[in-house]
């Protein structure tokens, strides 16, 4: 075992959490004309990640796939339905950009921008493109979770987009291990030093990267609402940091991934998952 350190159990979580992946092929919005928004930094950010999502989502399946292989009979099912849900998710959000543009903002810049970073990621070794796929899953989680508990953060998006918000948020939390547990299974003859090395450094470059971009997104689509300059930054970085504040919510979760034996269920926020659920599935769009 290299580094002279033993290796980290088998793939599971050291507090297993037993939370079977629920498909939701839900659609939203079809044949709705979404207004540009209340609030154009709101529809600003909510947009920019959102332009990212197909591109980077399909960029996620053929991380988590190219590890399957050997896998133990539960994993092998969670993968399996980890790619259902990121499929239905990257159909809805083709679709919400489509109503976006529809509304008057130009994406093809985003678009342009993620295809090259995507592009960029597949030419890394598998492995790496997993650690990526880890490090991005963990974003997600924790806006998924933010979003969850504090649902006022998306009300100001302003383009009817709530219950789709919702439902990417639900399934975002229920998978959020899967493609972690893939690299754990993938790295298992590697020692615990090694793993740690590779997902910290990983993580530290997906940071910089994707708080760089988005906000780049961000700005350049706020430009198209007339805010242009320092005030549009300025703007962006009051609404990230200081109200509603995401970024500055989610850091405590973002500090954790750095911690040895960090496990995405370390965390347990399924009482989240039960609570939306229930909104989802009385709401009158949630019909597939």
């Amino acid at each position: 075992m290299d580094d002279g350190m033993t290796a980290e159990p088998h793939w599971q979580a050291s507090k297993p959490v037993d939370h079977p992946l629920k498909v939701r092929d839900r659609r939203f919005g079809r044949g709705k004309k979404r207004p540009r928004g209340t609030d154009p930094v709101a529809a600003a950010w909510f947009a920019a990640l959102s332009a990212s999502f197909p591109r980077g989502e399909a960029m996620f399946i053929d991380a988590v796939k190219a590890h399957r292989a050997d896998t133990p009979a539960k994993l092998t099912g969670e993968i399996r339905d980890f790619i259902r849900q990121e499929v239905n998710h990257s159909r809805e959000h083709v679709a919400f950009n489509r109503a976006v543009e529809e509304a008057g903002y130009d994406l093809t810049f985003i678009d342009a921008r993620v295809k090259q970073l995507v592009g960029d990621t597949q030419k890394a070794p598998a492995i790496v493109q997993l650690a990526i796929t880890c490090a991005l899953e963990h974003f997600t989680a924790m806006f998924a979770h933010q979003f969850l508990k504090s649902p006022h953060t998306l009300a100001s998006a302003g383009m009817g987009d709530r219950q789709l918000w919702l439902w990417h948020a639900v399934e975002e939390i229920e998978h959020k291990a899967v493609a972690y547990d893939t690299f754990i299974h993938a790295t298992r003859n590697w020692s615990s030093f090694k793993r740690w090395r590779m997902r910290s450094l990983v993580m530290l470059l997906v940071t910089i990267r994707f708080l760089r971009n988005r906000s780049a997104d961000a700005v350049e689509l706020l430009a198209q609402d007339g805010v242009t300059g320092w005030r549009a930054k300025a703007h962006l970085a009051h609404y990230l940091i200081v109200k509603p504040g995401i970024l500055r919510s989610i850091f405590p979760s973002w500090l954790g991934y750095f911690r040895p034996g960090f496990h995405p269920w370390d965390h347990d926020d399924r009482h989240l998952i039960a609570k939306w659920d229930r909104e989802l599935d009385d709401a009158p769009e949630a019909a597939a």
